[in-house]
């Protein structure tokens, strides 16, 4: 007993686990008394025996086992923690427990597993009880098998998953054990009550025996859903709900909740798919092509043996289709035939929807087959057929189905037709829609006509499963010209058939048709949503059909009702009438007459026909009012048309009795029952009438009436043929008008269009120009309903034709097409109804679409090209997609069969070649918009393989992947992407790219649609993995993608998907849940309609004019993405924000601080932009009012849901102030946090402001001024810029303000009106501030007045707009106002420009009444101002600035370019806002507004900056004294703004101002002449050689042909230009960065002022081309070598190129080529060769030799021959390694050339060629001179050949030519070039001249201001340059003038530099304000000086070509 005492003293948890049994026993029970003691289920002392469960049911002491199990069942059932031991427990019930031979242990253990699944773990344990499935104790087997059992019957099967129990249930059933197979058989009972039949299909292989006692037991089962007996915790209120509720005596809630349940399972879902493309035979591709049948059959007999596998394993079974198909339509063995139908029977039934995607192939095969008569072939292609329409969709085959329709076997018809009617019966109301009867009808109407019986009965039979399926009232008016025998019968067929969703549609459509309209929400929500489920999205198209999918065919409900009562009798009367009465028969004249007696005045009749017109007058006023009284039942109308149709009928010659005879009938035709046969009579005449001048109305009238009675497309198909059997244009014209306007008025519906385009494009041929000009405006009104679509049908047309047309359609981009006011609308008007609403608009949907003439191309879509596309060789496949784009742009529209197509390209789709993929994205597109929506059907095979593409690593090929997928959603709606396992898939793979692209397309798709297929709940689970991806793209779109999941799927599927997350994964997704749920926007079913509605109900919403702005409008309401609320909110507690709603201000202030946390706006990517195309486009309303009318503020509301937080929303929007004050205290407080929320939402913030004025409330005001002022200064500090649409929306209002009573008010909004000035351009508001002077109130027109003046002091006269003459006009007549004040400001604000302004005032106000003027001028002489106190010379006329532009900063946030304009030109000074002076704090880098700030405003606070150092720039310049050195201060301190201070004096170089020109290239010389000081030249080259020939150019343009300039100013110039290049030139690393382009101009503008005659007359011209001509020499040594060589390359194809050009030009160019040439030796190892072979490549491209040996000259192909011949001397065969840079050599000869020379090379000696080279240019044939000739002149010619040597041998060749007179050098010249022989006289020249004292040379003018700065410096290396260059200028006088020169060259390979500027001004160009003014002088240059970074040169280069447009416009 010692030991027993021991234990005792012992705590619980010890007891619990002590090795003696006894003190185990008493643990468990101290234990089971605790746990009944505890209350509270949270209590923390569960937590201590967590540990203790798993022991206290695995006891190994049976007795202690018994007592622990207790316990055990006690926690769990109380303790809050007991779910987290599940597993470890419910595992140690089945080991441990279930193997007891105590009945108790075993049920303690059931009730513990059960007590688990009611907490919520029933997952949990059904997998451990699945596990104790598979022990080997037979015992615990049954015991699992029971728990099951009872866990099923007790919870139900929603919570108990059935499926993995079936899986085992056939191996139950085998089981040797009897006690296992009866418990299984129990089992299978229970699941049978829970399953029914789905049960039977996976039990089917189980024993027979047991399955017939199944049998017997499932018979015996109560009939009648079974109800769930026990709930999970989480459902125990339902339970108590549900027991109060029997008691009450009716168990409905709980019968509605289950009914949901029973469907739920399909045996299907139940079964394990089963993979057998892999168990084909491997022989059986070959097998089924084999010529024996027997082989055939083998191979056709496994593949039936594997497909009958209840389910199959997705994968491609498209080749396997293929061959089966080949069988069905090729086979001449029936047996087989059938066999393969069977086949794809097994296929279709195992895959389901994802046969889908072949079921287009296949049906038109097996339809054709049903011409075989056999019955059993018949029969399993039947079931082949039908098996197959359950994989796809009626709308998807449709057409296939039709096109068999016309067959002429009357078998195939028959059969065709039996197939609708089986069709037709798996369909509901709502998916099959009118416009999918329609055509079915059509063809089975011909069908009920057709000889032969069987085809007859089967027609019936479909029509009468159509009429019971969609009921009466929607096929009737398919049937109206059936007889009433066949109708009968019709109906009669439809009263047998029994639809496969027999009661329930038939309910569905009782409930309709009898509601009345107060149920009308009601049936929508019962009847309708259960009915929609699976049907959801309709078939015609994303939006078309969305009225009617949203609830479930109600389109028949609203209808009878809404009009009151009349409405179904309105409906009747608007197809009813017209149908009906189409049958009247044509009436003979006699009983015509009779008829019309009857209700005509005798007399009437009698004088119809009379003489007298007067008669016939008074006999129409009679026939008329008889008419006006007659009944509608009573009117003979045929009768009555027929007597206004008799003698003389429209032949009537009077136009008063013409006018009235018109006017009855359009009486008639309003008035009585109007047929066709009625129309027919009169419409003739009409026509014939309708181009009188004077009846014409009349004859409009009639038919507009006839339409409205005989339906307009019937008419106008009538009215058009008419016309145009005519020859009369004005009725051709006047029709085409009638029809425009008829259409409008009618709307579209019906109109068959195919006609009218072939009237039309009659008319545009017509020789009438108002024939054609009608018929462009009737094209103009189809477009707004048709869309681009219609241009297709006038491509061929004529250019001029073609652009008018075009014209006319912009002039309708944008419009919707008006609301039809006449005809059909009128009653789908009158009763607002969905119904008609989404039927219409789709009958003319894909009315628009049929009428596309279609070609079908599938007999182009051959074997061999489909084999091309699949080659091995990448160039073939590329054939054969090129051919394939070819046909399909040929083709333009096209029908859906494109046979092999589908499989080819798919191939293609994951090409390696990727050019090839994206070449098939393209064709895929252009697929898309040539098949139209028809494209659905290859959505399975094509569609889903183009999203694998998302895939793709290259960015290129996703994006161009994407636009297909987009282009083929466009046509085909969003249902069949998200139909079927397909999207899923592919959202599975673990593919980065492919999982965000495609979580982009979903979230930017699911937001637009209002239902989605049931399948898109198959995304979620890999949506939760991509949430965790470890890719963080993938994660952020994923997230973004969440609240458009949950908005189709609703919350509660989306954290049930969770369930099988791991736990730590599904807290994290929970918390992403709810944190979507609060921002889930609602469905887009009212924005749909709304934007919608103004389109009138029946525009067609396929076509862009609809849908587009429903898709945007929603779009832009759901695109926020939250994502930055995701981040920085994740502490916050969802739950709040999920639950808090409007109630905000109800809650308790924590509830209110948890929900407040998170950011308040919401940044959403490019949704400003988006708004702004909104309201552009129309699609929103333009924000515009006097006061706001309640669509603003609900528009603004929808607008902002999407960005602001909704608690804020609820504020801003409250209708108490107090709420807004506390939205603008929020707003203020998040200013600064969230600036980039604020300026993303900014155009909505400051809608809501502009309300805000509106508001009475002065707090609410303040506050709001308040607001504004910090938010302009947050914008100022931003740069931000206004938009025009931010600004226009705002500053109205604003102004309005301006007026208020209240000073400080008034002072509050002119200070928001300076602030703005810094966000807006002051030239921009000042129009605005304008409108506000024509205010009423007079405190706001003074206000905005004195605002003028101040704007006009600050920025100076530019920013009075439109121009200052205009505005101060305006503001003139306010001097003349009532008000003093007003008066006041208007004087106050003219004085301030006369200030800035001067005298010229007085010019601009235009002449102003006596005494205003006499008051203006005291006024002026009061202001104690003059002119002279004008700021800084108006600086320019440019505002000064207080903030920095860093261009990259400034390009952030711009999107428009009208915001870059304002940034750049629009300074701002402060200085007459000095409260907003304090403003920019910044650091900032300099530039050109900065530094004219400095001369402005803030010139004294910043003494370090060098402005004054320019001042004198700004001093008249009279003549450039030597003096100017002087500035050389400037560059004295070179620090950081030298580089800004070099782009500005450079700038000046290019001045159109000689002055200034010739004083900036002084300073730049200063520079280049001091080495020290050179560097800083660095990085400006390129840009100072442009400015430079620039100049240059300018000089040969404009100012030699100006007669009022001095020449000498010129020549002055040109000195300083060539000084300066010389200066430039010499130094060598300065010289090396010019680039090719300039380096190229620069040569072009120095060769032509070579060449320019004009100079040469001057008097120092010689010395300026002598200059250039040293300058040409320095520029070729000292460049860089390459882009020397490169640029004279390119310059002399050009030159050979410009037919303008001289001869001399390019020999010029030759020439410095040649030079070139000389310089190699030396320079090669420097060159880039490759880059030099390929501009020779591009030139022998250009230029092939036979071109060459064209031209007058052979210097061109022998320049070239030398060049080469050199590099190959100097490089040897390695120069064939240089030809890396030219892509295709054989485009050229160069190649061959230099193989061709190499080989020529090898032949001849080295010494030889070496000697060549030294030579250069210059070629002597050595061989045959030395033969000829003395030794003494060979060694002369060879000097002068030589380079060192040349100017000795010429001398001594003029000394022997002197000596010797008759000497004949002849032999030596004759065979050298050209060149060297004018080279050889030229110097013998020289010399003669130098000899003779002719050549005096005056000195060259190195210096820049023409002081003589030692001449002879240069002459020496002038004289030797100019004889070795051959350059002397004797001849200049031959010398053509050369304008044409600097026309561009015609082809420019190389971009030259112009090119580049240009590039650059493009983007600044638009954007930039006109401040510049005409009058400039050298003094007004661009500003102060100019500041940029020297790193971007575009400030510099913008100021050029501004410099030079000013200069032109001066000029002018």
């Amino acid at each position: 007993m010692g030991d027993d005492s021991e234990w005792m003293k012992l705590p619980v948890d010890q007891k619990c686990e002590h090795k003696l049994w006894k003190a185990r026993l008493s643990g468990y029970e101290e234990a089971l008394k605790i746990f009944q003691k505890i209350k509270d289920e949270k209590s923390p002392e569960w937590s201590k025996f967590l540990g203790l469960i798993k022991k206290l049911v695995t006891d190994s002491n049976a007795v202690v086992q018994l007592k622990g199990l207790e316990a055990a069942l006690v926690y769990v059932e109380n303790a809050h923690v007991a779910g987290k031991t599940t597993g470890e427990v419910v595992s140690g019930v089945v080991s441990k427990v279930f193997n007891q031979p105590k009945a108790k242990a075993k049920e303690l253990g059931i009730e513990i597993c059960l007590m688990y699944i009611e907490i919520e773990k029933g997952e949990a344990v059904q997998e451990e009880l699945l596990k104790g499935l598979d022990n080997k104790n037979p015992k615990i087997v049954v015991a699992c098998i029971e728990t099951l059992r009872k866990a099923l019957s007790e919870f139900g099967s929603k919570i108990i998953l059935l499926k993995p129990i079936i899986k085992v249930l056939p191996k139950l059933f085998e089981s040797r054990e009897k006690a296992v197979r009866d418990e299984a058989k129990l089992i299978a009972v229970e699941i049978y009550r829970w399953i029914r039949d789905a049960l039977r299909p996976p039990l089917q292989n189980i024993n027979s025996v047991q399955l017939k006692e199944l049998e017997e037991e499932w018979v015996k089962l109560p009939i009648g859903a079974p109800k769930p007996s026990r709930f999970l915790r989480s459902q125990q209120e339902l339970e108590a709900k549900l027991e109060q509720q029997q008691s009450a005596g009716g168990d409905a809630e709980g019968g509605g909740d289950d009914g949901d349940e029973v469907p739920q399972i399909d045996a299907y879902e139940l079964l394990e798919a089963v993979e057998i493309l892999s168990k084909l035979p491997k022989d059986f591709y070959d097998k089924i092509e084999a010529k024996k049948w027997q082989e055939r059959k083998e191979a056709l007999e496994a593949v039936e043996v594997l497909v009958k596998n209840p389910k199959l394993e997705a994968g491609d079974y498209a080749d396997l289709v293929k061959a089966l198909k080949k069988v069905v339509g090729k086979d001449t063995n029936v047996m087989l035939v059938a066999l393969a139908a069977k086949c794809l029977t097994g296929l279709a039934v195992g895959l389901r929807k994802k046969f889908g995607q072949y079921a287009g192939h296949v049906v038109p095969t097996i339809l054709e087959k049903f011409k075989e008569k056999k019955p059993q072939v018949v029969q399993a292609l039947q079931e082949a057929i039908d098996a197959i329409f359950l994989t796809t969709t009626l709308q998807n085959i449709s057409e296939d189905v039709l096109a068999v329709m016309d067959n002429k076997n009357p078998t195939i018809k028959q059969q065709t037709s039996l197939f609708i009617a089986r069709s037709f019966r798996h369909c509901t109301a709502s998916t099959l829609p009118k416009s999918l009867l329609k055509p079915f009808c059509a063809a089975l109407l011909k069908h009920i006509n057709d000889s032969a019986p069987e085809v007859r009965d089967a027609a019936f039979e479909a029509l009468g499963t159509a009429l019971k399926v969609v009921g009466e009232k929607a096929v009737n008016p398919f049937l109206a010209d059936v007889d009433k025998l066949k109708l009968d019968k019709i109906k009669e067929c439809s009263e047998k058939v029994e639809l496969v969703h027999g009661k329930k549609a038939g309910l569905a459509a009782d409930k309709k048709e009898s509601k009345p309209v107060p149920g009308r929400t009601a049936t929508s929500g019962a009847a309708g949503d259960k009915d929609t489920k699976d049907i959801s999205a309709p078939k015609p198209g994303p939006l078309k059909k969305a009225p009617t999918t949203k609830a479930g065919g109600p389109p028949k409900k609203g209808k009878p009702a809404a009009p009151g009562g009349t409405g179904s009798a309105g409906t009747k009367n608007k197809k009813g009438p017209e149908t009906k009465e189409i049958v009247e028969p044509e009436l003979s004249i006699e009983i015509c007459e009779e008829k019309a007696s009857a209700v005509l005045p005798a007399t009437c009749i009698q004088l119809l026909d009379s003489s007298n017109w007067k008669e016939r007058l008074a006999c129409m006023e009679e026939f008329q009012k008889a008419v006006e009284l007659m009944d509608r039942t009573e009117m003979p109308c045929q009768a009555l048309v027929r007597m206004l149709a008799k003698k003389p009928g429209w032949k009537e010659t009077n136009f008063q009795v013409m006018q009235m005879k018109l006017h009855i009938v359009a009486l008639i035709a309003q008035k009585g029952n109007f047929s066709k046969t009625s129309a027919q009579i009169v419409l003739d005449g009409l026509v014939d009438k309708i181009g009188d001048v004077k009846c014409g109305n009349n004859a409009k009238e009639a038919m507009t009436a006839i339409a409205e009675a005989c339906m307009l497309p019937w008419t106008a198909e009538q009215v058009m043929s008419m016309a145009f059997s005519q020859k009369n244009p004005k009725n051709q014209s006047e029709t085409l008008n009638w029809l425009s306007n008829a259409i409008k008025e009618f709307g579209f519906s019906g109109l068959n269009v195919k006609a009218f385009i072939s009237n039309v494009k009659t008319a545009l041929a017509a020789t009438n120009p108002a024939v054609r000009t009608s018929a462009i405006t009737l094209l103009g009104v189809m477009y707004l309903y048709v869309g681009p679509s219609l241009r297709m049908f006038f491509e061929d047309e004529k250019p001029a034709l073609l652009s008018q047309i075009d014209a006319e359609f912009e002039k309708m981009q944008g419009q919707s097409p008006p609301a039809p006011t006449r005809g059909i609308s009128k009653h789908s008007i009158s009763g607002t109804d969905e119904g008609e609403d989404g039927d219409e608009p789709d009958e003319v949907g894909t009315d628009v679409v049929d009428l596309l003439p279609r070609t079908e191309i599938s007999d182009k879509i051959t074997s061999e090209l489909v084999s091309k596309i699949s080659d091995k060789n990448w160039k073939i496949r590329k054939e054969g997609l090129d051919e394939v784009a070819g046909i399909i742009n040929e083709a333009k529209f096209i029908q859906p069969n494109i046979g092999e197509l589908p499989t080819a390209l798919k191939g293609r789709l994951n090409d390696s070649n990727k050019i090839l993929v994206q070449q098939t994205l393209n064709i895929l597109q252009q697929l898309a918009v040539a098949m139209g929506p028809n494209i659905k059907q290859h959505v399975k095979n094509l569609g889903i393989p183009i999203i694998t593409v998302l895939g793709d690593s290259k960015n290129n090929v996703r994006a161009a992947a994407l636009a297909t997928v987009n282009a083929w959603a466009e046509q085909t709606g969003m249902k069949e992407w998200l139909e079927g396992e397909d999207l899923s898939e592919e959202l599975k793979k673990e593919n980065p790219f492919l999982r965000q692209e495609l979580l982009g397309w979903l979230a930017e798709k699911l937001p637009t649609l209002r239902s989605t297929p049931t399948d898109l709940i198959l995304c979620v689970p890999h949506l939760y993995s991509c949430l965790e991806d470890r890719n963080g793209d993938v994660r952020k779109k994923a997230q973004d993608a969440l609240p458009f999941f949950m908005m189709h799927l609703g919350y509660e599927k989306m954290a049930k998907a969770t369930g099988k997350l791991k736990p730590t994964s599904k807290d994290q997704v929970l918390a992403m849940l709810e944190k979507a749920k609060a921002n889930m926007p609602a469905k887009p079913a009212a924005s749909a309609k709304a934007s919608s509605k103004p389109m009138g109900g029946s525009a067609p919403a396929k076509f862009q004019p609809s849908s587009a702005p429903v898709e945007d409008s929603v779009s832009s309401t759901v695109e926020p993405k939250p994502d930055p609320k995701k981040a920085k909110a994740l502490g916050v507690s969802s739950k709040a924000k999920s639950a808090q709603g409007k109630k905000v201000p109800s809650k308790t202030s924590l509830k209110e601080d948890e929900d407040k946390s998170g950011p308040i706006f919401i940044v959403v990517p490019n949704g400003k932009e988006q708004r702004m195309k909104d309201e552009k486009g129309l699609k929103v309303l333009k924000w515009n009012f006097t006061t706001p009318r309640d669509e603003y503020i609900e528009q603004l509301k929808t607008q902002m849901s999407s960005c602001v937080a909704k608690w804020l929303q609820d504020e801003m929007f409250h209708s108490d102030f107090q709420h807004h004050n506390k939205a603008l205290a929020v707003m203020v407080d998040h200013l600064e946090s969230e600036k980039e929320g604020v300026i993303g939402c900014l155009d909505l913030i400051l809608k809501w402001l502009t309300l805000r004025f509106f508001d009475t409330n002065t707090s609410v005001l303040m506050k709001t001024l308040e607001y504004l002022k910090l938010l302009f200064t947050l914008l100022s500090e931003e740069e931000y810029h206004l938009t025009e649409n931010e600004a226009s929306s705002f500053i109205p209002y604003l102004i309005l303000k301006v007026g208020e009573p209240k000073d400080v008010i008034r002072k509050d909004v002119r200070a928001i009106l300076n602030r703005m000035c810094l966000v807006y351009p002051a030239s921009k508001m000042f129009p605005f501030i304008m409108e506000g002077t024509k205010s009423k109130n007079s405190k706001q027109r003074a206000e905005c007045l004195e605002e003028l003046g101040c704007l006009v002091e600050s920025y100076g006269m530019n920013v009075c707009q439109p121009t200052p003459g205009k505005a101060l006009k305006e503001i003139a007549i306010h001097i003349g106002d009532r008000d003093n004040a007003v008066r006041n400001a208007a004087l106050n604000t003219i004085v301030t420009v006369y200030n800035v302004h001067g005298d010229q005032v007085f010019k601009l106000i235009g002449t102003l009444s006596e005494k205003d003027m006499s008051m203006l001028e005291e006024r002026i002489k009061r202001s104690a101002k003059r002119p002279s106190a004008a700021p800084v010379k108006q600086v320019e006329e440019k505002p000064p600035r207080t903030q920095s532009i860093n261009s990259n900063a400034n390009m952030l946030r711009k999107g428009p370019a009208e915001d870059m304009s304002s940034k750049l030109n629009q300074a701002r000074s402060m200085s007459g806002h000095p409260e907003a002076a304090q403003m920019v704090r910044r650091e900032f880098q300099l530039d050109l507004d900065e530094i004219e700030n400095d001369n402005g405003t803030v010139r004294c606070e910043m003494p370090e900056l060098v402005q004054h150092k320019l001042d004198d720039i700004f001093e008249p310049v009279l003549i450039p004294e030597p003096k100017i050195r002087a500035v050389s201060p400037h560059f004295d301190d070179m620090h950081s703004n030298t580089a800004s201070t070099i782009n500005f004096i450079i700038s000046q170089v290019a001045s159109g101002d000689i002055n200034t020109s010739i004083q900036a290239l002084t300073q730049i010389d200063e520079v280049l002449r001091q080495e020290d000081k050179a560097e800083a030249m660095s990085g400006h080259i390129d840009q100072f050689l442009i400015a430079t020939f620039m100049q240059l150019r300018l000089i040969y343009n404009t100012h030699m042909a100006d007669e009022k300039l001095e020449k000498d100013e010129i020549i002055k110039l040109y000195s300083c230009i060539i000084g300066n290049m010389i200066s430039l030139f010499q130094i060598e690393s300065l010289a090396r960065e010019a680039s090719t382009g300039v380096l190229k101009d620069l040569m072009h503008g120095l060769i032509t002022l070579m060449l320019d005659s004009r100079i040469e007359d001057l008097e120092e011209g010689q010395q300026v081309i002598r200059s250039v001509n040293l300058l040409v020499v320095k520029v070729l040594e000292k460049s860089d070598q390459t882009n020397i060589l490169s640029a004279l390359l390119v310059l002399l194809q050009d030159s050979l190129l410009a037919t303008a050009s001289s001869p001399k030009f390019s020999e010029l160019v030759m020439k410095c080529l040649w030079r070139m040439v000389r310089l190699l030796p030396d320079t090669i190892n420097s060159i880039n060769l490759d880059r030099i072979l390929l501009d020779i490549h591009i030139f022998m491209k250009v230029f092939p030799k036979e071109k060459l040996k064209q031209c007058k000259s052979e210097f061109p192909i022998r320049t070239l021959k030398t060049l080469l011949h050199t590099l190959c001397k100097l490089k040897g065969p390695k120069i064939l390694d240089h030809l890396t840079m030219i892509d295709n050599k054989n485009e050229s000869e160069l190649e061959a050339h230099l193989c061709r020379m190499m080989k020529h090379s090898m032949d001849q000696t080295g010494s030889k060629s070496d000697k060549e080279t030294e030579k250069g240019a210059s070629r002597i044939d050595e061989k045959s001179s030395k033969a000829k000739v003395n030794d003494f002149l060979a060694e002369i010619f060879k000097k002068i050949g030589s380079k060192e040597n040349t100017k000795e041998g010429l001398a001594e060749l003029y000394e022997y030519k002197k000596k010797y007179s008759d000497a004949d050098i002849e032999p030596f010249l004759k065979n050298s070039s050209q060149f060297f022989q004018s080279y050889v006289e030229r110097g013998l020249r020289v010399i003669e001249m130098e000899r003779e004292g002719k050549g005096r040379i005056p000195a060259s003018t190195g210096n820049t201001n023409g002081e003589e700065v030692g001449p002879s410096v240069y002459l020496e290396r002038l004289k030797i340059l100019r004889q070795r260059c051959g350059l002397d200028n004797t001849k200049q006088d031959e010398r053509p003038p050369l304008t044409s020169l600097l026309s561009k060259p015609a082809v420019p390979p190389v971009a030259s530099s112009t090119d580049m500027l240009h590039s650059k001004l493009s983007q600044l160009r638009e954007s930039r304000e006109q401040h510049q003014h005409s009058d400039l002088d050298s003094n007004q240059t661009h500003s102060s000086g100019s500041v940029t970074t020297s790193s971007s040169s575009t400030a510099n280069i913008d100021d050029l070509k501004k410099r030079l447009e000013r200069i032109k416009s001066s000029r002018k």
